[in-house]
This record gives structure tokens, sequence and C-alpha cells, in this order.
């Protein structure tokens, strides 16, 4: 029966037409401070391996959002049910001494287990969920971010004008992909076209960042953080083939990077460019400048899932700036988390007990009950918040992509392999789940399970993964009726 209605569901997906709204959940880097938020964390130097786990066997379920018939008809769990037979999982020692849990039915809303939902927790990055709420609501999805060179103050000099795409090619751009869908070799190519039909072809090329700028890093950031690879600085430029992964930070100023990248393709477009001297490197694009090349990113709707998917700090903040700014907002951090908070409340959520210091859940002192994320996703799951019903559709899936693509694959997670979809939240002392998944008897519901008193090590880091895999997967295999 489950099978069926996850096809089903699938198959509703594909004609309501969802759009494709996808770095991995890096470890802690040092076990003894709260570390940035998410892949498998790698064993430390003295730590033990970790068994590879067992292949999962996928069935992938789209969403728990369409409003389709077979799936409003399944049968609803009994709360008491549910509830014992969740027991083992929510006694878990993995999960610690502090763990929130709300457990929901999709489509009507219905609470069918809530354990501490209304205690506030640390969120780490399942506070990307609130983000995503309020950029999806303000940020057109099926726009897309132009990056653009104009004509400088003389015939001589060019400017290349930031706006908002970190996710540029270096080379030629993917018509397919989402990072790397524009490309500098392209504009390139456009901007050398013109200017050799102008006769011109020496250029010294500046830059324009007055788009949406303000502060690179959060105020509570670390920059060993940075350094590490576990983030980057926010910019409104960028390379998607220089986004940070542990071990290989990004260049500290990508604007600069990108520059220097884009020199180089106009130089194999047969153009003789140099990038203008670092001191006078800035400038103000002219309102009526000519436009010599003009390349666009991905939907905004696609960039916005890519960052959830990997959990990706620096293009969530950046998103979230770019929607502050268009609210009417500062291109601040500050800013940034005052639009978030306003509109997420705006749109019904009780945020009682919420403490935002950024947008992405990398600052420490950061608290959301279990109870909030649950609201959020019931906006999304019952369709009130269109937007928010495409995020949760193409979240991580179990086993498959994302930052759960190497979990759910032990003995007793499996079963919710290719059919819970999540956002993960880790950092040192902190694993949550929140996301959706259907059950045996092929009902939708929405999940938040948070956990902020792990065993701060990797061994408990790995534990509270595993523990949450196992709690998923139960809900997964429970008719609980």
């Amino acid at each position: 029966m489950r099978r069926l209605v996850a096809a089903l569901l699938a198959l509703l997906v594909l004609v309501v037409g969802y759009g494709a709204l996808d770095v991995f959940d890096l470890a802690p880097g040092i076990l003894t401070r709260t570390a940035p938020a998410e892949p498998v964390p790698a064993p430390a130097a003295t730590g033990a391996a970790t068994a590879a786990p067992e292949p999962p066997l996928p069935t992938p379920v789209a969403s728990a959002a369409p409003l389709d018939e077979a799936a409003l008809s399944a049968a609803l769990p009994a709360p008491t049910v549910l509830r014992r037979e969740l027991a083992r999982e929510l006694a878990d020692p993995a999960l610690g001494r502090s763990i929130g849990v709300t457990v929901r039915d999709a489509f009507t809303g219905a609470h069918l287990l809530d354990v501490d939902a209304a205690r506030a927790r640390v969120p780490a990055s399942t506070a990307k969920i609130l983000t995503a709420l309020a950029v999806g609501v303000t940020l057109d999805p099926t726009s897309t971010l132009p990056t653009r060179v104009v004509q400088g103050r003389s015939p001589s000099e060019v400017v290349l004008v930031a706006g908002g795409d970190t996710l540029l090619a270096p080379g030629k751009g993917n018509p397919t992909a989402v990072a790397g869908r524009a490309g500098l070799a392209d504009l390139a190519t456009q901007v050398a076209t013109a200017l050799q039909a102008a006769g011109t072809g020496k250029v010294t090329v500046r830059l324009d960042m007055r788009y949406a700028a303000g502060p690179r890093y959060a105020p509570g950031w670390s920059m060993a953080d940075v350094y590490a690879g576990y983030t980057q600085g926010v910019s409104m430029l960028g390379l998607a083939s220089q986004r940070p992964t542990p071990g290989h930070p990004s260049p500290l100023r990508s604007e600069d990077a990108t520059l220097a990248a884009f020199v180089t393709a106009l130089r194999k477009a047969g153009i003789t460019a140099t990038a203008a001297p670092e001191g006078a490197r800035a400038a103000a694009a002219a309102p009526q400048a000519t436009e010599l090349g003009r390349v666009e990113s991905a939907p905004v709707g696609d960039v916005l899932a890519l960052a959830l998917d990997d959990s990706d700090n620096a293009l969530t903040e950046s998103l979230a700036r770019q929607a502050t700014v268009k609210a009417g907002g500062a291109a601040t951090f500050g800013a940034a988390v005052t639009f978030v908070h306003r509109t997420v409340q705006g749109l019904g959520v009780d945020l009682t007990g919420v403490r935002l210091k950024d947008t992405c859940g990398l600052t420490s002192g950061q608290a959301v009950p279990a109870r909030v994320l649950g609201d959020v996703l019931a906006l999304g799951a019952s369709g009130t918040v269109p937007s928010m019903r495409d995020t949760l559709s193409h979240l991580p899936v179990a086993g498959l992509d994302g930052t759960l693509h190497d979990r759910f694959g032990g003995q007793r997670s499996r079963s919710a392999a290719g059919i819970a979809r999540a956002k993960t939240g880790t950092l040192t002392g902190v694993s949550s789940l929140a996301g959706t998944v259907v059950d045996r008897d092929g009902r939708v519901l929405t999940f938040v399970v948070m956990a902020d008193k792990v065993p701060g090590s990797f061994a408990g880091t790995l534990g509270a993964r595993a523990a949450l895999d196992r709690f998923v997967a139960a809900l997964a295999s429970c008719g609980c009726r």
C-alpha cells in the first residue's frame, strides 16, 4: 500500500510541476567546541573507524505536500499506539538527556506525538527551515540572478556587476545544473564579441559590488570555521568551483577570485584583459551604461533547494540577505534575522521561545522549539504556503542525496531509505532532523526530532545520527492503529 501511495505522490509532484529546489552535513570540526553544522564526520586523527553501512534499498517518495485522495484516505495513526511503538527510540541513550519531538499528520495538522515540544533547543542547521519559509515567500522562485558586464567610463574599461550569483562556472555554463548554470566563459564570449565589434581589443576590468553589499561574516562566526572550510564569507559574486568543503576553504574574497577567472576567460576569448589594481578596483556602473554581456543563474527556488540540500551556510545567508533587501531591510546579518522572524511570524507561526542570531544556524546561542519547526512544516505539508510545499518536496532523501546521502543504511533504519525527506542539523552536542515520511499504511507525517545534549564527541555524533535515523524508520514502519 505504502509503495503505491509513494508512486502516486511522485507522479502527482511531476504533474503539479514542483521545481528542483535541492555540503554535505559537515561534522564537528573540533570536538571540544561548537562547530559548524554538518557530510558524515571523518574519523578524528585518534578516532575509531566506522563500519560501512549496508546499502540502502530506496523507494523514493516525492513529497508530503500533494493533496492526494489515496493519501488522505489512508488510516491515521493512533497517538497512544504511536507513542508506545516509538518508546524504544525515544529512550535511546545516544540522543542524550534533552529531546524535543513533534509528529503530526501532514494533511490535517493533527498532533500525533509531542515530547517537550515547546521547550527551545539548539536548532543547528534546522534553523534553515525558518529561513527557507521567509525567503520562499519573498523572492520569486522562478526569477534568476544576473551577472552582467557593462561599458565603463572609457572604451578601454569594463565593469563586472554582481547580481547575487555565487554559483558561477569558471568556464562554460551547464544549462541543466544549479551550481554552474551560468558560465564566465559564456559571459566573456559575449563581451569579447561586443568589444571587437567596437574595435576594442584591450580592457581593464573593474568590479561593481553594490548589490546587497554588507558584512562578510556574522558576528558569532568563528574565523577558524572559515579557514577550515565549514563556511565562507557572504558575497554577491562567487564561483561554484570554490564553494567550501572541510579542509578546502574558499578564497576569503570570492569576488576577487571571480574577477580573476573572468579576466582569464576574456583572454581566452581574444581580449587583452587586466584586472584593475585592488585599491582602484571598485566601480559604480552607470545606470545607462551599455550592457556588453549577461548570464543568468538557475531559478532562485533551485538555489534555495541547493542551500538546504547541502546545508550551505553562506548560500543560505546570501539568499536571506537578498530577500531582506527586497523587503526593504538593510544588507546585514541582524536585519536578515529580523526579516526572517517578522516574515515567519506574519504567516501565523507563534515564535515564542525562538532566539535567532543568524539565518543558517551556525552561531552559538540560538534556540528554537520543536513545536515551531513543526508549525513551519505544517504550512508546507498542508499546501497553505506553496513555496514551502515545494521546499519540503525537495529536501534531501534518506539514503540517496544531500546531507542524507550516506544515512539510513543500518538494519533498523533502512526501512525509511528513499521514503523520508528531512533537513539535518548537526553541531557538537546537537543532532536534529525535521521533515516528512510516509508510514506503513500510506499516511504522510511530518516530524521534528531535536536533541541538544548529545555526547560531544565524534562517537557521540555518529551515535545520535544513527538514533535519529532509527526514530524516523520506526515512523515509516508503523501503521500504529
